[in-house]
């Protein structure tokens, strides 16, 4: 009876989400910023020459952007894209032959970004590039949501140290997909603009066009394309049409290696492809599901942003939807995380949060950091899990919206 009661209790708990408050927000978001500010301390602190305690290069997958940027800086850019030759080039920077190999798999103006971080040394330009974009990702949120607890639930998200602890770009992707979310309604041309920035990250601009096109947003839909237009043709006109070449002959190594045979790690994918090949299944199968994910996740974009429920839940569904849809969807994307809790606390500030979406919340908001642990020594993808369950939640939310709005047209937007 006492186990049982335990039980009603902790299920009321989740239910209501009261333990999920603003003073209990603020403790655990500064408890974990100062757990992530501590770890980058201790690990740069405790590094030798550019490597970490393990021999890994300080910000790992930060070695593949400056190597890159180094080989353009060298007139090499098209040898960026031959992973032996970037291999023997991060051998070099680092003066050892056994560095684990992060290969560059990004188009190619985002070799420009590149080459400028190189010009500075090493262990200064990963702190450049973290501290020139996790203001731009803070903003963001600020933007959605401007509040002060708001702001410190952002930095203090664990998918900030994971992003950082990789040298990533999942601050940036934050920013970008936030921020142009949150002008979209004001200020369209400029939200194309930071919507087609995203482009350096392909795999996650799928379900956008479809979203603004149902919209009805079609001055950022131009704006979107004409930026990646104009990427495609200012890096053709450094790089030359042979970097595009040497681009897409490169996505043989990162479809067939990094993805289908699992170079990178299937506890660091986060995606349905990725769960089902570390469960065993077949190339194929893994194929079929997440397309048929990818699929049903598009019809419910288009639904939503069709119809006339709250923009926020418009935005938090094509944020959550973009990550799901793409097998190529790693741990430290889970930034993109931020700005879509962002948006969904927003709405549930001013309509009222409905059971267990606070204990959703936070579970989306607490998933980076145990993410690859789980997948690794459970088998259990719980980014991808804690990821799903947003999103149904995101999906009640919007089918409640549309049961009650049924005769309202779509919003118009500005």
């Amino acid at each position: 009876m006492e186990f049982q009661s335990s039980l009603r209790n902790a299920g009321r708990a989740l239910a209501d989400g009261a333990a999920i408050d603003a003073p209990r927000i603020v403790r655990v978001a500064a408890i974990m910023a100062a757990f992530a500010a501590l770890n980058i301390t201790l690990i740069t602190v405790f590094s030798s020459g550019g490597l970490d305690y393990q021999g890994r290069p300080l910000g790992t997958d930060f070695s593949n952007v400056w190597s890159a940027g180094a080989m353009v800086n060298e007139g090499r850019a098209a040898e960026a894209y031959q992973p032996p030759l970037q291999n023997a080039k991060q051998a070099e920077i680092f003066g050892r032959t056994d560095v684990p190999f992060y290969a560059w798999h990004y188009p190619p103006f985002f070799l420009v970004a590149a080459a400028l971080l190189a010009l500075a040394p090493y262990v200064a330009a990963w702190f450049i590039w973290m501290a020139a974009t996790l203001p731009l990702y803070l903003a963001a949120v600020w933007k959605i949501l401007p509040h002060r607890i708001a702001l410190i639930a952002a930095l203090g998200f664990p998918a900030v140290l994971v992003n950082f602890l990789h040298g990533q770009n999942g601050f940036l992707t934050a920013a970008l997909l936030g921020g142009g979310l949150a002008l979209l309604n004001r200020k369209q041309a400029l939200a194309g603009v930071l919507i087609g920035l995203l482009a350096y990250k392909p795999q996650f601009g799928v379900l956008i066009p479809l979203a603004l096109a149902a919209g009805g947003y079609w001055r950022a839909f131009v704006a979107a394309a004409a930026t990646v237009i104009a990427l495609a043709a200012f890096s053709t006109a450094i790089f030359g049409v042979e970097i595009w070449q040497a681009f897409f002959e490169s996505r043989h190594y990162t479809k067939g290696t990094i993805l289908e045979a699992g170079a990178t790690g299937w506890e660091k994918i986060q995606s349905v492809f990725s769960a089902l090949r570390m469960w065993g299944a077949p190339v194929w199968l893994a194929y079929a599901a997440q397309a048929g994910a990818a699929l049903a996740l598009g019809a419910c974009v288009i639904a939503v942003w069709r119809s006339g429920v709250d923009f926020g839940l418009k935005a938090a569904t094509l944020i959550v939807a973009s990550l799901l849809a793409t097998p190529y969807s790693l741990d430290y994307d889970l930034m993109a995380l931020g700005p879509a809790i962002a948006f969904f606390a927003a709405y549930g500030l001013r309509e009222g949060f409905h059971p267990y979406e606070k204990s959703l919340l936070a579970l989306a908001w607490l998933c980076p950091i145990a993410a690859r642990p789980a997948a690794e020594f459970l088998m259990v993808p719980l980014g991808l899990a804690a990821t799903t369950l947003f999103f149904l939640a995101i999906m009640r939310r919007a089918g409640i919206g549309l049961d009650v709005r049924r005769a309202a047209k779509p919003v118009a937007p500005a």
